[in-house]
């Protein structure tokens, strides 16, 4: 009994020297404890209290451990039905030994003691009144097999901490088809014990680990609870007020939270304490998982000093990098808009010597990446080209259409697989809608790809395909199918006449992007004047195309003069049909000798004259790592040949360096 009432006074001493935060909470049958936080009027430590709570968080943590004292809001201390009661919390580092006390006797409101008729209790069986067994996470979505059932066991017998039941509803949700989980969120919606638990869950935001804070959040956003509730918007709150207290873990947990909210003022703040906070740590990040989430969500608009320092970092940590880092790396740079060439040349070689069993989804995310990036690597482009082609029976049609799409931004034409395609395309054209149609036609009219064999049965099984489309396409995806048929040279009878009706060509002049749709119906007049001998008698009236800026190219100017002398070529020439030659030589018609230039050989239909068209060209007009010229460049070509011309292309680079 003495080391007993020792340990006591001990303990007491050492608890005389804390400030004591008095905690009001409500006892329930099940033992379940929620804390209403109030404080002590201890004037001696006022102006200690407001820091109190962030000292005492390893206390905390401990709430339902270290329970002490309690100050009954009746006579005695009940143990069944609903009491309140005072709760004080003792620091473990600050009470290494545990409080002891003579379990018959109690200390009441006016300090006089009162007898307890039953019998002794020690702090063991004090524990296991006032702190439940907590539930797993892990457990507790293995046992249910819906959102209501975790539910129901939380009405039943709410544990500590709360976040276990929202983090095992969203596991649960994982598992269910679309259908089922939005019924099952409904449901969830609707249980009386949903609003239960949420608002424990804002009485605990404060006190529970903040790893389980944040997964609860997560959990929340990805059970599509409202952003703009009361629930999201205080763990938000809470979330930024103990940042301070994120590992590794938490700020990869934070990051991918932060990604999937849209913006607010409590989700900006936040994204701006977390860039504070990865510009601190950045160097102390050790996973490249969690270095790629991050990256991932600071944003756009990060500073330019924290996107560097983080690329430095994923420079450092390269030897690291597996092949689905790699992989992802991609979009990762892509989300910040931050093109870092080294880092980017350094995965993609790791991504081409991986490529076999490369998800099609990962193909597409990276090309997608770095179209927004403006990133070309022709290695790369080629590795991904290849594989598709060798493995091209996997795949759906539609799936490889949509990577030819993405190549064609690029102005990138992979041979093998465009030939692959439209061999399929023309033998399966029943699996072909409008959209995908249109889409194809654009592809190969822009690549101006052709095929030896297969080009002419194709482009009549577009054709074919376009007119049974005829009666439900749009007046635009109408031009822009015809349009990309006349870059192929090619004039399906029953798609233009349709096109060229009045109401048509009106609905085109004032709806849509006008100004585009003028500019094919141009292309459109050219081709029917020049190739078409059906509808060469064909007269549109449309608006004038607005001025086209002249570059005048000296340096190839200065190279005539000092090949050929002044006055023998002429610069900056309209031709019909709106087109423009930078420079036109005279010679004759062996081509042997440069004729003056004068004002009297403008007689056109010479028969002694050959007339040169020179066109400064930048790369882009040429498909990427080729001399294949692309769609427009081979439709003015053709036209200008029909119109007398011999072309000679020089092409420029984007500094002007011309070849």
């Amino acid at each position: 009994m003495k080391n007993r009432a020792g340990s006591f006074l001990w303990n007491l001493r050492q608890f005389s020297t804390l400030v004591p935060t008095g905690r009001t909470v409500r006892l329930y049958p099940s033992g379940f404890c929620r804390p209403k936080i109030v404080y002590s009027n201890w004037n001696l430590f006022q102006s200690y209290l407001s820091n109190f709570d962030n000292r005492m968080q390893s206390s905390i943590r401990y709430l339902f451990q270290d329970a002490l004292i309690f100050k009954s809001g009746g006579d005695g201390f009940q143990t069944k039905g609903i009491s309140t009661a005072t709760v004080l919390t003792v620091d473990r580092l600050l009470c290494p030994r545990r409080l002891s006390f003579n379990s018959e006797h109690f200390v009441s409101d006016n300090g006089l003691k009162k007898n307890f008729h039953h019998e002794p209790f020690n702090e063991d069986v004090l524990t296991k009144r006032t702190k439940p067994t907590p539930i797993n996470c892990r457990k507790l979505s293995q046992e249910c097999n819906s959102l209501s059932d975790v539910l129901d066991i939380f009405s039943k017998a709410p544990t500590f901490p709360s976040s276990n039941y929202f983090s095992a509803m969203w596991t649960i949700a994982k598992r269910m088809s679309d259908d089922q989980k939005r019924f099952e969120k409904q449901l969830m919606f609707n249980h009386p014990a949903f609003s239960q638990l949420c608002e424990q869950i804002m009485r605990e935001a404060k006190i529970m680990h903040y790893d389980n804070l944040l997964f609860s959040l997560h959990a929340m956003v990805k059970l599509g609870i409202p952003q703009n509730t009361l629930l999201v918007q205080t763990l938000l709150r809470v979330v930024q007020e103990r940042i301070n207290e994120c590992d590794e873990t938490c700020l990869s947990v934070l990051s991918t939270i932060l990604e999937a909210m849209e913006p607010c003022k409590n989700v900006d703040v936040l994204r701006a304490g977390l860039r504070m906070l990865v510009d601190q740590q950045v160097w102390k990040i050790e996973r490249v998982f969690t270095l790629q989430t991050v990256m991932k969500c600071i944003g756009k608009d990060a500073p330019i000093g924290l996107k560097r320092k983080l690329e430095m970092k994923a420079l450092k940590e390269l030897d690291q990098f597996s092949v689905l880092n790699s992989q992802h790396m991609f979009a990762v740079l892509a989300a910040m808009n931050h093109c870092s060439t080294v880092l980017l040349n350094e995965c993609s070689k790791i991504v081409t010597s991986n490529i076999h069993g490369c998800p099609f989804k990962i193909l597409i995310s990276i090309l997608q990446s770095c179209r927004d990036l403006q990133y070309v690597n022709i290695d790369l482009f080629k590795g991904i080209a290849d594989y598709v082609a060798t493995t091209f029976d996997m795949w759906k049609l539609k799936k490889v259409l949509f990577l030819l799409i993405l190549f064609e931004n690029f102005g990138f034409r992979p041979v093998s697989l465009m030939d692959l395609f439209m061999k399929k395309a023309a033998d399966e054209p029943g699996i072909l809608n409008v959209k995908s149609l249109v889409s194809i036609l654009h592809v190969y009219s822009s690549l101006n790809h052709f095929h030896k064999c297969w080009t002419h049965e194709f482009l009549e099984v577009m054709a074919s395909a376009l007119t049974g489309s005829l009666h439900h396409i749009s007046s635009e995806n109408l031009l822009n199918a015809v349009c990309s048929f006349c870059l192929m040279n090619h004039f399906p009878l029953a798609p233009i006449n349709q096109l060229l009706q009045k109401d048509i060509i009106h609905d085109l002049l004032t709806s849509g992007d006008v100004e585009r749709n003028v500019h094919k119906l141009h292309v459109l007049a050219a081709c029917l004047k020049l190739e078409a001998p059906c509808h060469k008698d064909t007269h549109l009236v449309l608006p004038q195309l607005p001025p086209t800026p002249l570059h005048p190219h000296a340096k190839v100017a200065e190279v005539l003069s000092s090949l050929l002398g002044e006055g023998c070529f002429s610069n900056s020439v309209w031709l019909p049909h709106n087109y423009y030659i930078d420079f036109e030589i005279r010679m004759d018609a062996n081509r042997s000798q440069v004729l003056p230039f004068s004002d009297v050989d403008a007689v056109t239909s010479a028969t002694n004259i050959q007339r040169v068209a020179v066109l400064c060209v930048p790369r882009s007009t040429y498909c990427l790592d080729s001399t294949h010229p692309r769609g427009f460049l081979a439709m003015k070509m053709r036209h200008l040949k029909v119109m007398g011309f011999h072309v000679i292309l020089a092409l420029f680079d984007s500094e002007h360096n011309f070849s």
